[in-house]
């Protein structure tokens, strides 16, 4: 259709760029490439937790509109409590994804006249809902302290400073405790995005800022259910203050529908038995010392990196292994900068000592 040729021209220069994306399922590949770093979204034990909890709700198999009309129960309030409690934080808002809960709340609580200073490598929902926003943005160079220190000391106004704890594409940990200090310091309001590390990092899984005390210190934290606990949706977590502001403010709560009954019970489940799987998370750290004294990287989580620069060198590698029986999927530009394309390897509890050695002698054989 001639109309359609501005999308056949956008989509064309995707492929000359070798970026072009297909949607396609993984078969029966070895997973190297999901966020399910637990198991949990193939647990049995998560799905028989869930339908017990189920089978105690209304026979409905939907949520019948958004949380102020009709979508509005009280398992979803529960979980809300359960979570905020298990997170050490005064109250929480459940949101239908972690796209959601960031885009709703950089677009709706931060003011004109408010200031965003952001890392670099910030996670699209965040810059999606800080292009809705009324504030101004600015970023910092990654994790890179002295750099922040200059943006918050040249910031007028209220300043919010956004930092994931895990970076997704480098599995990089964030300094928490020195940007705490600094926020501080300056006054600012510390928003951490926990989604890499829910369920992975501390004890029990609760995450960096939980792990290293600074709960106290956040002006707001996400954490997400679409990684380590293996279902859907994700928290606000803050103050009940901040809680009705979303209610009232957050047009990516108010005008969409709710989760469904059964959606919230998988989450429910999920939180009642990932803080025991302390035997999955020591497998974990062990696959990825492996890993790493295979083929190197700095990364301490879950998240590894091979890098391949140049997208045609990284679809290439991936499509080799891919061939071999591993999922492994390249990150091309321009989700990364030109240059610094790559594979995202991900490691999960349910790998093998072995898989981890087939997958890195791949690599290291390919030519």
């Amino acid at each position: 259709m001639q109309h359609e040729d501005f999308l056949r021209t956008a989509l064309d220069k995707r492929r000359e760029q070798h970026a072009f994306r297909q949607l396609r399922t993984s078969g029966q590949l070895v997973d190297f490439c999901s966020n399910d770093y637990l198991g949990l979204a193939r647990s049995e034990r998560v799905q028989e937790a869930a339908h017990q909890i189920s089978r105690q709700l209304p026979q409905v198999h939907g949520s019948g509109g958004s949380r102020l009309l009709a979508g509005n129960y009280e398992l979803v309030e529960e979980a809300e409590k359960l979570i905020a409690t298990f997170h050490d934080a005064p109250a929480g808002l459940i949101f239908n994804s972690g796209y959601d809960a960031n885009l709703g709340f950089f677009a709706s609580v931060p003011q004109k006249g408010d200031v965003i200073i952001y890392d670099q490598l910030i996670h699209a929902s965040i810059r999606d809902g800080m292009r809705l926003s009324a504030a101004q943005t600015f970023s910092f160079l990654h994790n890179d302290l002295n750099d922040l220190e200059k943006k918050l000391a040249n910031a007028d106004g209220r300043v919010f400073v956004a930092v994931e704890s895990v970076y997704s594409m480098d599995g990089d940990i964030a300094p928490l405790v020195e940007i705490a200090a600094l926020c501080g310091r300056h006054h600012a309001l510390l928003v951490v995005d926990e989604a890499h590390a829910t369920g992975v990092v501390g004890e029990k899984g609760e995450g960096l800022v939980q792990a290293q005390g600074l709960q106290n210190r956040c002006f707001a934290r996400i954490h997400t259910f679409g990684k380590a606990v293996g279902c859907h949706g994700a928290i606000v977590l803050g103050s009940p203050v901040l809680r009705d502001y979303l209610i009232n403010f957050c047009r990516a709560f108010i005008y969409t529908t709710a989760l469904p009954p059964q959606a919230v019970a998988v989450i429910l489940a999920a939180y009642d038995i990932f803080p025991d799987l302390n035997e999955e998370r020591q497998h974990l750290m062990g696959l990825i010392r492996l890993f790493k004294s295979r083929l190197g990287g700095a990364s301490e989580t879950p998240i590894q990196v091979v890098m391949a620069p140049g997208n045609e060198q990284a679809r290439g590698l991936a499509q080799h292994l891919q061939g071999k029986g591993m999922d492994v999927r390249a990150i091309l530009h321009p989700t990364v900068p030109k240059g610094q394309e790559r594979l995202r390897v991900v490691l999960h509890s349910f790998n093998t000592p072995e898989e981890v050695e087939n997958l890195a002698a791949t690599v290291l054989s390919y030519s």
